[in-house]
């Protein structure tokens, strides 16, 4: 027998673009587990991967999209969650996932995702919060804790940070939740769920860079990073989202904080043109098909 065919095969092959591997992420980067994770649930959910799009923007986290072997696009800069958008409402049926950074998805494309969580569109947002621009160079992003070291903020930071749960609940979404890069199986969990709730959800997950914000802020090196998860985050599902800054080297505050049911943009716009129109107007997307 040869060797290559005793090898085994990676039990998540199937789904990456292997022509395209090894990937361009740092030792001890959390983007490849989150990746696991998402990977995970969509098998779990047994997920018609024909019926499945994963939607990047720029960035580390962007190259998702140029990894999973299923439909898959690397759009611009901070546009990210309006061409998922676009893609949804030209084709209600697919399960639309945002995969990508929170400087691309708060920084840039910030006013974006605030008009998505208004209008409650059905599709799920995962954003891999690593605290800075890691790409270009580990400047100060929306999300870096006050008086962290950045290398725009070499004294420290100055700028009040957003806080994502906070800010995907006061906007509108529906389904909003946090973990860490050690959470793997909750992250699954949170994505099977995600996959089939109807509504705008977002899936915050923490894994501050390790080339640069972990070194610049002495948090030393992967294992060190796991370390810190496990040691600064508590689970507090249902917590208020007011409550959940992340301080500089502070409590992590983890877990489900919302999940609940609100016409989606499609639910409100047929029943609004239903009603306005009558019979002149012919339901559009999902909840047309539902009542063929």
């Amino acid at each position: 027998m040869k060797k290559e065919d005793r090898l085994e095969k990676n039990p998540i092959e199937e789904y990456l673009r292997m022509d395209r591997i090894p990937h361009i992420w740092c030792p001890g980067c959390g983007i490849g587990t989150v990746v696991t994770s998402f990977i995970e649930a969509l098998k779990k959910n047994k997920e018609d991967l024909d019926k499945v799009a994963v939607v990047s923007g720029i960035g580390c986290t962007g190259r998702v999209a140029g990894y999973v072997k299923m439909d898959s696009f690397h759009t611009t800069h901070g546009r990210a969650v309006p061409f998922a958008t676009g893609l949804k409402l030209a084709n209600p049926d697919m399960k639309v996932v945002v995969f990508s950074g929170d400087g691309d998805i708060f920084g840039i494309g910030g006013n974006h995702f605030i008009h998505a969580a208004r209008r409650n569109m059905d599709i799920l947002i995962i954003c891999v919060n690593n605290f800075n621009y890691a790409m270009t160079g580990g400047q100060v992003a929306a999300t870096t804790p006050m008086t962290a070291n950045a290398s725009t903020a070499p004294y420290g930071n100055y700028e009040y940070s957003f806080s994502l749960p906070y800010l995907a609940d006061a906007c509108g979404a529906t389904y909003v939740a946090r973990w860490t890069a050690l959470h793997m199986r909750r992250v699954t969990k949170s994505i099977q769920e995600a996959l089939n709730h109807r509504g705008l959800s977002l899936i915050e997950v923490i894994t501050p860079c390790v080339t640069l914000y972990a070194r610049r802020n002495r948090l030393g090196d992967g294992l060190n990073l796991l370390k810190y998860y496990y040691d600064q985050s508590v689970i507090e599902h249902g917590a208020d989202t007011r409550t959940l800054d992340i301080a500089y080297q502070g409590k992590l505050v983890c877990g489900k904080f919302i999940d609940k049911e609100k016409p989606t943009f499609l639910d409100a716009m047929n029943t609004h043109l239903s009603n306005v129109l009558g019979d002149d107007y012919e339901l559009y997307g999902r909840i047309n098909n539902e009542n063929d």
